[in-house]
C-alpha cells in the first residue's frame, strides 16, 4: 500500500510538472526595450516570439551609406510602446531565461508588425508565424529591405557587409 501511494504522489507531481510547463504565462504592463526583438515588462524579459531583428551594434547599408539598423529597429519600437500597456503571452522560455512570447499593444501583434514593417526578420529556425509579412515586406522593399543588410543570425556568426 505504501508503495502504492508514493506512485500516486509521484504521478501527480510529474502531471503537475507537466501542465504547468505548458501554460501560458500572460504579463500586461509597461515595456521597457532592451533591442529589437528583446522587452522587459514588470521585471520579465520577453524574447519576441518567431522574429530576430538586427543586433543594436549591426550596420546595415542603404543606397550606399551605412546606417545603424540595429539601433534604429530599437528606437521605433520604443516610440511604438511608449507610455502603452503591452500584452505579451507565450508558454516557454529560451536559455537566458526570457519569456518567448506574442506581444500586443493598441490591438496589433508587436512582432507581426516589426516585420511587416521590414524592421525584423520571420525567424524560421523557430516558427514560420510571420513568413507571410516577410515576403510582403520584401516585395514592397520596406525597412531592412531598401538595401543590404546581414541576416542576424549570421551577423551573430561574424559575418559583416563588405
Amino acid at each position: 500500500m505504501k508503495i502504492l501511494m508514493k506512485i500516486l504522489k509521484l504521478t501527480i507531481l510529474l502531471i503537475t510538472l507537466m501542465v504547468s510547463r505548458v501554460a501560458v504565462a500572460d504579463i500586461t504592463g509597461y515595456a521597457l526595450v532592451v533591442d529589437g526583438d528583446t522587452i522587459t515588462i514588470e521585471g520579465t524579459k520577453v524574447r519576441l516570439h518567431g522574429i530576430d531583428t538586427p543586433e543594436s551594434e549591426q550596420m546595415c547599408e542603404r543606397n550606399g551609406v551605412k546606417w545603424e539598423c540595429g539601433y534604429e529597429v530599437a528606437e521605433i519600437l520604443k516610440r511604438w510602446l511608449k507610455a502603452k500597456e503591452v500584452r505579451c503571452m507565450g508558454d516557454t522560455h529560451d536559455i537566458y531565461g526570457r519569456l518567448i512570447a506574442d506581444c500586443f499593444v493598441d490591438g496589433y501583434n508587436v512582432n507581426a508588425r516589426l516585420v511587416y514593417e521590414g524592421l525584423a526578420l520571420a525567424y524560421r529556425k523557430y516558427s514560420d508565424r510571420y513568413v507571410a509579412e516577410e515576403i510582403q515586406a520584401r516585395i514592397a522593399g520596406r525597412g531592412l529591405w531598401s538595401g543590404d543588410f546581414i541576416m542576424p543570425w549570421e551577423w551573430r556568426r561574424g559575418k559583416r557587409l563588405e
